[in-house]
């Protein structure tokens, strides 16, 4: 807590055990000791020789988590030395297995090992080389410059915010030229500013944001990835070059439709149901998509899994039986091939209408394997299937990844095959002579059993990535998801279809109302109390732990499986002792959050933004207002400094931190500089300011971004010494740091 006496403020300026040897522990090992090591060695090996024999369908799966290991060794490991390190780490690891399968009879353990190996040497080189293939270095220097290109992209936000448009552009003093993605001020915006026109303008540019914070949302990460070099707004007139050619695309068919369903449903059903269609997120007002998060469904409003195979569903469903009306057919060809066909066909307009994010790309591509095993006569709930679909996409799209997207989507379907293939569960949900009630009661708590196990499944993802999640989830997804899938998308269908020949209004009202009910569901679940559970930055090895367990528990069948809870429960128990960092330094050096001064976080600094806010707010796993440190009783504040203590474990501290950019003359400022022990501004400070522990300025900030600050074990992290040496941010740290 803050020390409330200010007296002695600074004055405001105007293993070596494991080496040693015990020579008590009597003779050496004789020869049938070292039979008997051998023997159990053996014993051992056998053990895992029948355990794989056992499981021909269950090792399969691995295979894909070793790719996606071997990109998250890419992401997670600084540099090239330490990439390539891991590529020739798993090659002796191979030639090792190679070794060990001769007249061993450990021929499982021995294809085992080189297998795994192998996939994680694929995993790494892949987004290593797509890293290299795509990415592009971004702009060197934030300027002002005239920019004249393409419009490549445009994306509406439906008066949630402005307009912003990726340009392929030629920068004024630059030699290449690379995409832009700019702001478009709502002055600037004119109708002539759409997809394939050629425009000119001014425009304040820079190279993508690094985190604001170690931990927080990479933007220079994604941007590299699609190739985008500089991000920033437009600051002067757009002159129109040449307007956009006449021609039908994609992007022209998703805007019409998103005009159409807005056109027929106002506000925030309107919103909701234009995603649907066209995939644009735009228009959702800030406070439903805040309440659909904190209720647990934020995933309804993201085109993916759920409403392709929504889609897929019903067409596969009308298509079988409507065919099956018609004898000649349905005598002749095998109508669930045909049903499948239909099927997949309406999955991939769909995926194409709605953007052809990665997303539903994935769901897609999973989807069709779907029903190929269904038109095959095969199970389509397989692990085989799910890991078959995410190699194709980590293929494609290996950075996906790292996202949560991916990693939510593919961890919800995991947890869904594994409970369903659970003997229990077969069981219990297996056909049987009983009553109407009796069965819908029984479907309605396998519903509920899903929904919980899903839960907790996303709930380290959710953590590690918004550093908060539902706690309602489970029981308002039990009423969300039948609403969306039974009854809004099949409406909003009937809605268009019946646009065509005029009369679509009865539809549209019962669209409208069903997203109603499903937005008041979000609200009111997110009103309880205790519905959202918030957490500061989760290290990643904790992180991998726990995603290392629900993997054991799931891939693998049997007794075995329940060895995973061990990873689990270490890290659920080191989360649980996550605590926020004391001090949070955003890159820019002009927001700064301090935690521990109460319930609500205090900065300093504007935060009016949204972004800042909640990124401070998110690496601190707090909820609310923050509270500004001017307002803050601990704090003594003027127009340029504010000064306070901080106690922790014992420690006392004394900030001093400036919150304007005005310089002080550096002989007023060196003796407030000497009596702290922690000085932070946005501006470099001068040589004569020497705190006691730590001057943080636009100096150091330029070499390290942001950081957080540990009082009681006096720990610094950085973004930096987290991602520098990746080349998204390594371009970054080199032009800042000149």
């Amino acid at each position: 807590m803050a020390d409330p006496a200010f007296a002695r403020s600074p004055p405001l300026p105007a293993d070596s055990a494991a080496a040693s040897v015990n020579h008590d522990a009597g003779p050496p090992l004789s020869p049938a000791g070292h039979c008997g090591s051998l023997a159990r060695l053996s014993s051992v090996q056998r053990t895992i020789e029948q355990f794989l024999d056992a499981r021909p369908f269950e090792r399969g799966p691995w295979l894909a988590v070793g790719f996606g290991a071997g990109i998250a060794g890419w992401a997670a490991l600084p540099g090239p030395w330490q990439w390539a390190a891991l590529i020739a780490l798993c090659a002796a690891a191979m030639v090792f297995a190679a070794l060990l399968g001769r007249g061993t009879g450990a021929d499982h353990t021995a294809r085992a090992i080189m297998a795994m190996a192998l996939m994680v040497a694929a995993g790494c080189t892949t987004i290593w080389a797509k890293s290299a293939l795509v990415g592009t270095p971004p702009l060197a220097l934030r300027q002002t410059a005239m920019l004249t290109g393409r419009v490549v992209d445009r994306i509406d936000t439906g008066g949630a915010g402005p307009v912003q448009i990726v340009l392929a552009a030629r920068i004024a003093g630059v030699e290449r030229p690379m995409l832009v993605k700019v702001i478009v001020p709502d002055a600037l915006d004119q109708p002539g500013l759409i997809v394939g026109a050629t425009i000119t303008a001014r425009a304040r540019i820079g190279p993508p944001p690094p985190p604001m914070l170690p931990g927080a949302h990479d933007f220079a990460f994604a941007a590299w990835f699609a190739g985008i070099g500089a991000t920033g707004s437009l600051a002067g007139p757009v002159t129109l070059i040449e307007s956009a050619p006449p021609r039908p695309s994609l992007r022209r068919v998703q805007a019409a439709l998103h005009a159409h369903v807005v056109a027929h449903l106002p506000g925030s059903a309107g919103a909701i149901a234009a995603t649907l269609v066209s995939g644009d997120r735009g228009a959702i007002a800030r406070a439903d998509a805040d309440a659909m998060r904190d209720a647990g469904f934020a995933h309804l409003l993201s085109i993916s899994g759920l409403h392709v195979s929504a889609v897929i569903a019903g067409v596969y469903l009308l298509l079988l039986r409507t065919l099956a009306l018609i004898p000649w057919l349905a005598l002749r060809v095998r109508l669930p091939l045909l049903a499948a066909l239909g099927g997949a066909l309406a999955g991939v307009a769909y995926c194409l209408i709605t953007g052809s994010q990665v997303p539903t790309i994935r769901s897609a591509a999973g989807a069709v394997l779907v029903l190929g095993a269904l038109a095959l006569g095969r199970d389509p709930l397989s692990m085989r299937l799910l890991a078959a679909a995410a190699l194709v996409v980590m293929l494609f799209w290996p950075e996906a990844v790292l996202g949560p997207s991916f990693q939510m989507s593919f961890g919800a379907v995991i947890a869904v095959i594994a409970l369903y293939g659970a003997a229990p569960v077969k069981r219990f949900i297996a056909r049987r002579d009983e009553s109407a009630v009796i069965r819908l009661a029984r479907h309605g708590a396998m519903l509920l059993i899903s929904g919980l196990v899903i839960e907790a499944a996303l709930m380290p993802i959710a953590l590690f990535h918004f550093h908060r999640n539902g706690v309602y989830g489970a029981f308002a997804n039990l009423l969300a998801i039948p609403l969306m899938t039974l009854v809004t998308m099949p409406l909003l269908a009937l809605a268009l279809a019946l646009d065509l020949i005029g009369c679509g209004a009865p539809a549209w009202w019962a669209t409208g109302q069903s997203l109603d009910a499903m937005l008041w569901i979000a609200h009111t679940t997110a009103s309880l109390p205790g519905a959202v559970t918030t957490l500061p930055m989760m290290p990643g090895g904790v992180f991998a732990l726990c995603v290392a367990g629900l993997l054991w528990l799931a891939l693998w069948s049997g007794r075995v499986r329940w060895y995973g809870l061990i990873p689990a429960v270490i890290g659920a128990a080191a989360l649980a002792g996550t605590r926020a960092p004391d001090i949070l330094i955003a890159g820019d050096g002009r927001h700064v959050g301090i935690t521990g001064l109460g319930p609500d976080l205090v900065v300093l600094g504007e935060t009016r933004g949204h972004l800042a806010r909640d990124s401070l707010l998110q690496a601190a796993g707090m909820a609310g207002i923050p509270q500004a440190l001017e307002d803050w009783p601990g704090a003594r504040c003027t127009h340029d400094f504010c000064a306070l203590a901080l106690t922790r474990a014992g420690r006392r501290s004394v900030l001093l931190i400036a919150h304007s950019h005005r310089r002080i003359d550096p002989e007023t400022l060196a003796p407030a500089c000497a009596q702290s022990d922690i000085v932070i501004a946005d501006y470099t400070l001068p040589a004569s300011c020497h705190p006691r522990s730590l001057r943080v300025d636009a100096a150091l900030l330029a070499r390290t971004g942001g950081m957080t600050i540990n009082l009681a074990s006096g720990t610094v992290r950085t973004v930096a010494a987290t991602s520098a040496n990746h080349p998204w941010l390594r371009w970054r740290i080199a032009s800042d740091g000149q």
